[in-house]
């Protein structure tokens, strides 16, 4: 995979070149890349001070962080017990399925990364999903892959 250093160190020039910097460092490196790669935590690591081992910690602690390529939009499925009940993981294993997500519940043309989450806070309109910030109630299997259609439609409208 090509890795840009440049828009990398674009990132890096924003910030204090201090240990302190780090997390807001990452944070940024993730929204830009979508993902922590390798080089990236190997590269702020020396422009800091910190060692390469520590900011692998840092980014493996916290779930906000990803070392694998995510898609260009999250969906999170909510499996909390008011949306399992109400058939949460069969919209979870529908959307993997028919979108062929890997493993990782990432889209061969990381368009989308499928991910599981314990509770987004909207028992009351159980199941949901939530895709980047948006959050979608109600939903069922064949409700939730047209929604992502939906974003696939924009995507091919703004191109």
């Amino acid at each position: 995979m090509y890795f840009d250093f440049e828009r990398l160190d674009s990132i890096l020039s924003r910030h204090k070149p201090a240990p302190e910097s780090l997390i807001a460092i990452l944070e940024d490196v993730q929204d830009a890349f979508r993902f922590l790669p390798e080089e990236a935590m190997v590269l702020i690591g020396s422009r800091i001070g910190v060692p390469a081992s520590r900011v692998f910690s840092v980014a493996t602690f916290y779930n906000a962080f990803s070392l694998i390529p995510k898609g260009k939009h999250v969906v999170s499925v909510c499996l909390g017990t008011a949306c399992h009940v109400r058939g949460a993981g069969e919209i979870f294993d529908h959307l993997r399925k028919r979108t062929n997500a890997d493993s990782s519940g990432t889209t061969e043309d990381l368009m989308f990364t499928i991910e599981e989450v314990r509770c987004l806070g909207c028992c009351s309109i159980a199941p949901v999903i939530k895709v980047d910030d948006e959050v979608y109630g109600h939903t069922s299997p064949d409700k939730a892959l047209q929604i992502l259609e939906n974003y696939r439609t924009q995507e091919v409208g703004t191109a």
